[in-house]
């Protein structure tokens, strides 16, 4: 087991049946029991509108797991072995419907940093629905296309350190599997990475829907304080200023689809994946057609700590 990992009381913690980079967390049925009365406390209008209550329903999370889970969460964050894990009830059952899950997902969050505001949706937190049609901008809430793998962030000013990504709801589905790379196991990091064209900066805009009216510039590689590559990239929001960049992003593109050791599996309704953004890229394959197919999905992205 991961070197920081140690067994919780009430918490089935494992590696990941498709990789060790991912420690998987089952929340045992007495901890959702011990959850219930100080997740009612607060409604969700009341998480959304006094940002404290959301430490308040962290902390009740953190002594049920006798303090151990915020230095659980932080350690296999930062460690660049690991950098993710899963997180979601063990079974799910009656007590367990959508406001428990952004509860559970808002207090997972808040024990690692600040949620960035999600200006999509408002919130701290953004909630979208995936359908049989869509008229959206974004392969976001496109469930038969695939979306290529990529990190969040990349046209906002905040830092996005983290993402959470927790699976609400999900009906007539079939197809659409999560998959994760992670940047060390990608085959084409060094001929990527070395390619002076990653290191320039990159005009980064986003559609309409993201209520973002500004843009940014960032290259899509950089180096952490340790030297190792930190990837920035999503396929739809940069503006190449030249044929160089624009070839460039075609080449990383279809690098990142073409690689062999994505790591390819079906998130579990009520899961969350929890990754650091730096590192890690998530993408989904396109779900077969299906006019009842229905599928919820909750998002918050954010920075560490800095204590």
């Amino acid at each position: 087991m991961h070197e920081n990992v140690e067994n919780i009381e009430g918490f089935e913690i494992s590696f990941h049946k498709k990789s060790k980079r991912i420690i998987d967390i089952k929340i045992e049925d007495q901890i959702i029991d011990r959850l219930i009365f100080p997740f009612k406390k607060f409604n969700i209008t009341a998480l959304e509108y006094k940002p404290f209550t959301r430490f308040t329903i962290a902390k009740s999370l953190n002594d049920i797991a006798l303090g151990k889970l915020q230095n659980l969460f932080s350690s296999i964050l930062r460690n660049r072995e690991t950098g993710c894990f899963i997180i979601g009830p063990k079974k799910l059952s009656s007590k367990i419907d959508d406001n428990f899950l952004v509860k559970l997902s808002t207090a997972v969050t808040h024990l690692i940093g600040n949620p960035n505001h999600d200006s999509m949706a408002g919130k701290y937190y953004a909630r979208f629905q995936v359908k049989h049609e869509d008229s959206s901008d974004s392969y976001l809430r496109k469930a038969y296309v695939n979306m290529d793998l990529h990190t969040d962030g990349t046209y906002v000013k905040e830092k996005t350190d983290w993402l959470l990504m927790s699976k609400l709801e999900e009906e007539n589905v079939q197809g659409g599997e999560t998959y994760l790379l992670h940047l060390d196991d990608w085959e084409h990091l060094n001929d990527l990475f070395n390619d002076k064209i990653g290191k320039q900066n990159f005009i980064w805009g986003s559609p309409k829907s993201k209520n973002v009216e500004y843009k940014v510039e960032h290259p899509v590689f950089s180096e952490d304080q340790n030297g190792n590559p930190q990837i920035s990239y999503i396929d739809q929001f940069p503006e190449p200023k030249n044929m160089k960049q624009g070839l460039f992003l075609q080449k990383l593109s279809d690098a990142l689809e073409e690689s062999n050791n994505k790591i390819t599996f079906t998130l579990p309704v009520g899961s969350s994946i929890v990754a650091n953004n730096y590192f890690w890229l998530h993408g989904r394959k396109p779900f077969k057609e299906n006019k009842n197919l229905s599928r919820e999905l909750l998002r918050i992205r954010g920075s560490f700590f800095n204590n």
